[in-house]
């Protein structure tokens, strides 16, 4: 590796491994904390994988739009099935008592004769779902099922990923003290915090991005560019755009580490191996990916199967909407711009190399006609470049800091938390000001969490809806982590 890179960093009087260890805890349980109830088309497959070994969703037919029947094998979902079978692992764990659960209280409705609970959602589709989901005895089952993923795959893939961001930024900044504020600013201060609150492939290929190319950057042998093989192959059965992260990280070993070339293939050689089983179990053919099967959907015309070449229009959405846009959900971000200015220049090929695979990244989904739909969801396609711009746009706040523009990166760092904690509170991006609303939603409302948000809008849910429970939680948790870095602190 080139450029000055600290391979001993200055002690922050804690051994790495319980920075380490106390960094994972606090990231997961705010993580957990801010769980949302979103039942995604992952979950699913995760649930018919962890309750019957099967990538057939038969009997969620029909719940959901991004389930569709393959005739004569049966339902399927419509993307990549590596989140759901990274979830379905803590959920066969869990599949014993959801289910016991789930029966118990479908007995007791039957016994009653009850009818479904007004849902009180903003959002039609969204009570109607309820209303059905009820119906059919799935309530239960989706909301234990999608926290038991969330809790138990998301979030601790997240904080892992925090810990690797960590380890990466001592290194370096050459301080344990940068590195773990740093990387909490990554956990907390950009919408890596949005999109853990459910399963979600986009974040996950961004997780194994980060890891694979920290592999290859912090441990020089041929174990580590298999590890990194490995995590663009499981980019890959995440979600197809993870492909832009293989070849990215493939090129890198091609022009840099040409004697680990080989072993970097060997290590994407299973994940990408799994995919091609599961589209050969689900669809018949190996290499023909869900979406060339599933039922027409908008803008499905355009292209190939809705992609074509890139498009000015989408680019300037991808990185400027109001609702979903990159640099409007984590400004901060814009800072990875002025890295070249950074003096003396660290690791000149390596964080040009992350900044142009953000900008691959950013070309393709401009051509990808999809991404005109996640007004709804918030930042979604663009989230594999998140730690790619994080890093260089850390090495800009950690220069500022080091000279003599303390309170500017003060301020960066508290406005995106602030945005990036409302976002994660309030999660509404569709309607009135789009990014805006959360941030004056939660000023105006008070704090709130996702979860007590869905059970304050159904029928007997006024306990949830009160605005101290969320404090209650809050606080409590607070405490727990005072508990857990206050015998670490400086003496």
């Amino acid at each position: 590796m080139n450029g000055a890179m600290s391979s001993t960093p200055e002690p922050w009087r804690f051994p790495v491994k319980g920075i380490a260890a106390r960094l994972f805890f606090t990231c997961w349980l705010i993580f957990t904390l801010h769980f949302a109830t979103n039942t995604v088309r992952e979950v699913y497959l995760a649930l018919a994988i962890g309750d019957h070994l099967s990538y057939r969703v038969d009997e969620y037919a029909g719940i959901h739009d991004d389930l569709f029947e393959m005739p004569g094998r049966g339902w399927h979902i419509g993307n990549n099935p590596g989140a759901s079978m990274l979830a379905a692992i803590p959920y066969a764990a869990a599949a014993p008592v959801v289910n016991r659960i789930t029966a118990s209280v479908n007995q007791r409705r039957a016994q009653s004769g009850a009818q479904p609970p007004v849902y009180d959602s903003p959002w039609p589709r969204a009570r109607e779902f309820y209303a059905e989901a009820w119906r059919r005895g799935y309530d239960v089952k989706f909301g234990l099922g999608a926290f038991v993923m969330q809790a138990f795959c998301m979030a601790p893939l997240s904080a892992a990923a925090a810990v690797v961001m960590f380890l990466l930024l001592r290194r370096l900044t050459g301080s344990d003290q940068a590195g773990l504020w740093l990387s909490l600013l990554y956990a907390f201060g950009t919408p890596v915090f949005f999109r853990t609150g459910f399963l979600n492939q986009n974040m996950l290929v961004g997780h194994f991005a980060l890891a694979g190319f920290a592999a290859l950057w912090m441990l020089n042998s041929r174990r580590s560019a298999v590890l990194a093989g490995l995590c663009g192959g499981m980019s890959v059965l995440m979600d197809y755009s993870g492909a832009l992260i293989l070849v990215s990280m493939g090129i890198y070993c091609l022009l840099w580490l040409p004697n680990k070339v080989t072993a970097y293939a060997v290590g994407a050689v299973a994940p990408v191996l799994l995919l091609w089983h599961y589209q050969w179990q689900s669809f018949g053919n190996p290499f023909y990916p869900g979406q060339r099967y599933m039922p027409p959907v908008e803008w499905i015309d355009r292209g190939f199967q809705g992609v074509e070449g890139p498009q000015w229009e989408l680019a300037w959405q991808l990185a400027f909407d109001y609702r979903f846009g990159l640099f409007l959900s984590c400004p901060l971000l814009l800072l990875a711009l002025l890295w070249p200015r950074i003096k003396p220049p660290v690791l000149r090929r390596e964080l040009w190399h992350l900044l142009a695979t953000a900008a691959l990244i950013l070309l393709f989904f401009s051509g990808v006609n999809y991404t005109r739909l996640q007004f709804n969801t918030g930042i979604r396609y663009m989230a594999p470049a998140l730690p790619l711009l994080f890093i260089p746009a850390a090495l800009v706040l950690r220069q500022w800091f080091a000279g003599r523009a303390r309170f500017a990166v003060y301020l960066v760092a508290i406005a995106a938390m602030a945005q990036s904690w409302c976002l994660a509170m309030y999660r509404d991006v569709e309607r009135g000001l789009g990014l805006g609303e959360p941030i004056l939603r939660v000023f105006l409302g008070g704090f709130q969490l996702p979860a007590l948000t869905t059970i304050s809008r159904l029928a007997g849910g006024e306990l949830a809806q009160s605005s101290a429970l969320p404090l209650l939680l809050l606080a409590l948790a607070g405490c727990i982590l005072y508990g857990v870095w206050k015998p670490w602190e400086r003496t």
